[in-house]
């Protein structure tokens, strides 16, 4: 079995450059953009998730990686609120560290990059099946978003009118308003007694 490459153990990092892998193959224009990049590492640190440490290789794919990371990629948790209202908005919720060069292409193809789910469902399943998948797994993420639009809406509500924990933006404008008006007439006040001396 000389000249075969050893099986890798199966890791989330392992799966990760699979699916990436597979993403760069469809795209040239990726590889060709990640390919001066060869033998640098992007770490890819989520909560709750393992780190991934990736090598970009030659011709601009990837491979697991050890050692130390060239660009550090940290997604907050509200990384998936974010993905649903959009990329200015997930770019908020990155945090990014190391080469700027390397970092920039990176996020550049993470903006332009998609994975056709129901493409590659197919493959497996038929293209009925994918498809219904795909639909019933856009169908879960609207809902999880809507849930959660609705949760946060209601925290507030809770926070604000039953136990007075936060205080609403008029509240606070009004307040605003008295204190400058308590500040000028404390300004008048003090000029009066200035007088009087």
């Amino acid at each position: 079995m000389s000249g075969t490459q050893p099986l890798q153990k199966a890791t989330p990092a392992v799966a990760f450059s699979f699916v990436l892998n597979r993403l760069l193959e469809a795209e040239p224009w990726a590889r060709l953009r990640l390919a001066p990049f060869a033998g640098g590492v992007v770490e890819v640190r989520a909560p709750g998730l393992p780190t991934l440490r990736l090598r970009i290789v030659e011709g601009g794919g990837v491979a697991t990686a050890e050692g130390k990371a060239n660009v550090r990629i940290t997604l907050k948790p509200d990384v998936l609120a974010a993905l649903a209202r959009g990329d200015e908005h997930v770019l908020r919720s990155v945090d990014v560290d190391g080469d700027s060069h390397l970092a920039a292409e990176v996020l550049l193809l993470a903006r332009h990059l998609r994975l056709d789910v129901e493409e590659e469902l197919s493959r497996f399943t038929g293209d009925i099946a994918a498809r219904r998948v795909a639909r019933a797994a856009r169908a879960f993420a609207v809902w999880h978003v809507d849930a959660l639009g609705r949760l946060t809406a209601a925290l507030g509500d809770y926070l604000t009118d039953e136990k007075r924990i936060l205080a609403r933006r008029a509240e606070l404008e009004a307040l605003d308003e008295s204190v400058a008006r308590l500040r000028d007439g404390i300004a008048r006040l003090d000029k009066r007694l200035e007088r009087l001396d």
